[in-house]
């Protein structure tokens, strides 16, 4: 077990035993990956209208009225149910805004009605990583082809890459997220990862150096 699962273990208790100063820091433990979840899958047209803040404040209520109910019967790790509520709360915020149709968000299966990753805004961190800022024309042309090979791909594929490389989920929790095997999961992240290289390599000089793709 890692050092931050150990903490995480350790929150629960202490939340279980009615420490609540203790749900603020289970709650903080994960505000990072969960503040990048949604810029990923934050669509672009709200992007400086929605503030990221906010959306995890939301998730933070709710996981506070719901963490007792959690505690009774967790059907999934930790972190996989926060990051789920704050998806909905995420998906809610696409709903009143840009007025797309409505769905139950108290639905409880992890996979259903999650925001999709906006390729266009993954495709700029992709790009970001391995191009430098004074490669406009470059990162323009770069920035169109991955954009392009991502929605080019499979749903699925493309749902274990996002999870996988930009999110930082292990491959144990991407199976248990997506309902797959964990050979399936890994199969599906390196086919996925195999084709966004292959779409990167065709821009000159775009990978020299490059370590994270």
């Amino acid at each position: 077990m890692s050092a931050a699962e150990m903490e995480e273990a350790e929150l629960l208790r202490r939340v279980a035993d009615g420490d609540r100063a203790a749900v603020d820091g289970l709650f903080a433990l994960h505000r990072d990956r969960l503040r990048w979840m949604i810029r990923l899958r934050l669509n672009r047209r709200l992007q400086g209208r929605v503030d990221p803040s906010d959306v995890l404040q939301d998730a933070f209520l709710e996981s506070c009225r719901r963490l007792s109910e959690y505690l009774r019967a967790p059907r999934l790790p930790f972190f996989l149910w926060l990051r789920h509520l704050t998806a909905l709360k995420l998906l809610a915020v696409h709903r009143r805004h840009l007025r797309t149709g409505a769905r139950d968000a108290n639905r409880e299966a992890p996979t259903a009605d999650w925001p999709a990753v906006d390729s266009a805004a993954l495709a700029d961190e992709v790009v970001g990583k391995v191009t430098s800022p004074s490669a406009a024309t470059m990162r323009a042309e770069a920035q169109a082809a991955v954009q392009s090979a991502l929605d080019a791909m499979d749903p699925i594929d493309r749902e274990v890459l996002v999870l996988r490389h930009f999110e930082a989920l292990s491959n144990d929790e991407v199976a248990q997220l997506l309902g797959l095997t964990k050979t399936a999961a890994s199969n599906r992240y390196v086919r996925a990862l195999k084709r966004l290289r292959a779409i990167l390599e065709k821009v000159p000089g775009l990978l020299d150096g490059a370590e994270n793709l």
